[in-house]
């Protein structure tokens, strides 16, 4: 996976590539021909007392070292840009992925998973291009090309290479196999305190309320263990390494001085000769040491290109038509025609065999226990998930039918989460309509009994906190529904949304939209009776099925699980 989605990512940007190989190529045979100027500054010019040459020579050396420094400055530029846009261009494609998944595969990976896959996973593939654009040139061409300078220097002396670089390339390797199961137990374990760190912050009020401190400081503290053994077993692996290149490098040095001294006595090998030999032995040496450097991180960048690839080959379950059916006017009727949901791998489907209309300009509420279904039932609506059997349509058009983006623009969703974004309150309305005037703003809020918005001294500047944290949840159910009355759609979907309302909000807010909506059609998921007994049909889920649908006096009447609900309701509040 790691090379295909280099070759991938990479492709486009070739001629930066060919700039990185021009530069880095240009540097490494400035750095293999010092050794051998500076044996001919000994040899010639130091023992022979010439001077000039050495003057002459020593200055051919200068420029060269120019030439190098000016080639690695600049390979290491373009090598930069190469990383750094293909991190950008790969995050990019990560996220469209994601904002295209539905809510089945956003599940599937889990919130936490998937930003550290955007971040953490990607960062260790940009490094290893980064590293790559620096070394993947210079490091072969200096081992390679040490070797010949080094023959043509003194073969006698080669042997000590077929010695050195076998043991030392036997070393890294070892090392290198016992480094990538850690590192991929080092992602999986980033995923856990990243997602207890999320629960952890998402959920901080009910940690304090339910004096939870010491218990999830320990479980934070178990995943944060977990993570810091891992990295310091890759980490000692990692330190091993290097005293490992380094001894077999010293060791290295050691034997051709030793050996190349009787050549010296025996032979009549030139001193500078045997300089530029250990030189370029320590530079071949080196080049395999650099090597090494990705070699550390081809194992974790492979990791992270798995988990990477992991998310762009998922295809969403919820995809647009390949060629879209032509929309019908925007009425507002909805259909479900013997529908079932199940979620993959679910033994019992969420949904069975689900039938009911609702016709433009009525009001259609559902009501059941918990985990009854309705929260997925007016899902399938704006297709958050598609049906498993059966038919949705809206306006008598197959919702799968639909361009995704005329869908959604006849249908205002109020989810049970209310979510509001940092920024303000007027750009969280505008998420309605981007060209809403403040009158149509305003107008929104009075339906949704947004008074606090008046009183504000900010008015619509007034700001709104990541999740909109810093209103209460009714002031915050109350800005989700404004946003969708901003809209303006044929549908609205309201998921929940009243809970957080007192009696005498809930029903202002209900007369608001019959009055001011009269043909727009609402879809209610409630939980208390009294948002629903005025609308014009109930349908009651029990279990995922639907076991009644009617008025609110016909259901009393005739649907036991409705007046059991009904009654609990009357109970509790002739308690209270």
């Amino acid at each position: 996976m790691l090379g295909k989605l280099l070759v991938r990512y990479l492709r486009p940007a070739w001629a930066l590539i060919v700039a990185v190989v021009v530069f880095q190529l240009s540097q490494s045979i400035a750095s293999l021909l010092l050794p051998t100027l500076n044996a001919d500054i000994i040899d010639e010019g130091v023992v022979k007392g010439d001077i000039p040459y050495i003057w002459s020579t020593g200055g051919v050396m200068l420029l060269v070292s120019v030439v190098q420094i000016v080639c690695a400055i600049v390979a290491v530029y373009f090598g930069s840009r190469l990383a750094m846009g293909m991190g950008r261009d790969l995050r990019g494609d990560l996220f469209e992925r994601v904002v295209a998944f539905s809510q089945r595969e956003v599940g599937q990976f889990g919130p936490a998973s998937l930003i550290t896959r955007n971040t953490n996973d990607v960062q260790q593939v940009q490094m290893l291009v980064q590293v790559s654009a620096t070394l993947m040139v210079s490091a072969p061409i200096l081992a390679i090309g040490g070797v010949i300078m080094a023959i043509r220097q003194d073969a006698g002396l080669s042997w000590l290479m077929a010695v050195s670089i076998p043991v030392l390339l036997v070393i890294v390797g070892l090392i290198v196999w016992r480094m990538v199961p850690a590192f991929t137990r080092m992602q999986k374990r980033i995923d856990r305190i990243n997602q207890i760190m999320r629960e952890q912050l998402t959920g901080i009020r009910v940690v304090r309320a339910f004096v939870r401190e010491d218990q999830e400081r320990a479980r934070f503290e178990t995943a944060s263990d977990s993570v810091m053994e891992t990295a310091l077993r890759a980490g000692n692996l990692m330190a091993l390494m290097f005293p490992a290149v380094m001894l077999v490098l010293n060791l290295s040095s050691v034997a051709v001085i030793w050996f190349g001294a009787f050549q010296v006595q025996n032979d009549g090998v030139e001193i500078g000769t045997l300089f530029a030999f250990l030189t370029y032995l320590m530079q071949i040496l080196m080049g395999v040491m650099m090597a090494t450097f990705m070699f550390v991180m081809i194992p974790r960048a492979a990791v992270c290109a798995d988990r990477i690839g992991e998310v762009l080959h998922t295809a969403p379950s919820v995809t647009a038509p390949t060629a879209a059916a032509s929309a019908p006017a925007p009425l507002g009727r909805v259909e479900f025609e013997h529908v079932d949901f199940a979620y993959p791998g679910a033994e019992d489907p969420v949904l069975q065999d689900i039938s009911f209309a609702v016709e433009p300009g009525t009001t259609t509420a559902i009501i059941g226990s918990t985990g009854a279904g309705k929260s997925t039932l007016i899902g399938l609506v704006p297709r958050l998930f598609d049906v498993t059997a059966g038919v949705v349509r809206v306006d008598g058009l197959d919702v799968r039918d639909y361009d995704p983006d005329e869908l959604w623009r006849r249908i205002g969703l109020v989810p049970q989460r209310a979510f509001l974004f940092s920024g303000t309150i007027g750009s969280n309305l505008r998420y309605g309509d981007a060209d809403a005037t403040d009158d149509q703003l305003w107008e929104a809020l009075d339906i949704a009994q947004a008074d606090f918005v008046r009183s504000s001294e900010e008015g619509l500047e007034a700001p709104i906190a990541q999740g909109g944290t810093n209103v209460s949840g009714g002031q915050r159910q109350r800005l989700a529904i404004a946003r969708a009355l901003v809209k303006r759609p044929s549908v609205y979907v309201f998921d929940d949304s009243f809970s957080a309302l007192d009696l005498s909000t809930d029903a202002a807010l209900r007369r608001a939209l019959d009055r001011e909506l009269p043909t727009a059609t609402r879809l209610i998921v409630a939980q208390r009776v009294s948002t629903i007994q005025h609308a014009d049909q109930i349908i009651v889920l029990d279990h995922g099925r639907m076991v009644g649908i009617g008025t609110h006096d016909e259901l009393v009447e005739s649907n036991e699980t409705y007046r059991e609900i009904v009654e609990s309701q009357l109970a509790a509040e002739e308690a209270a």
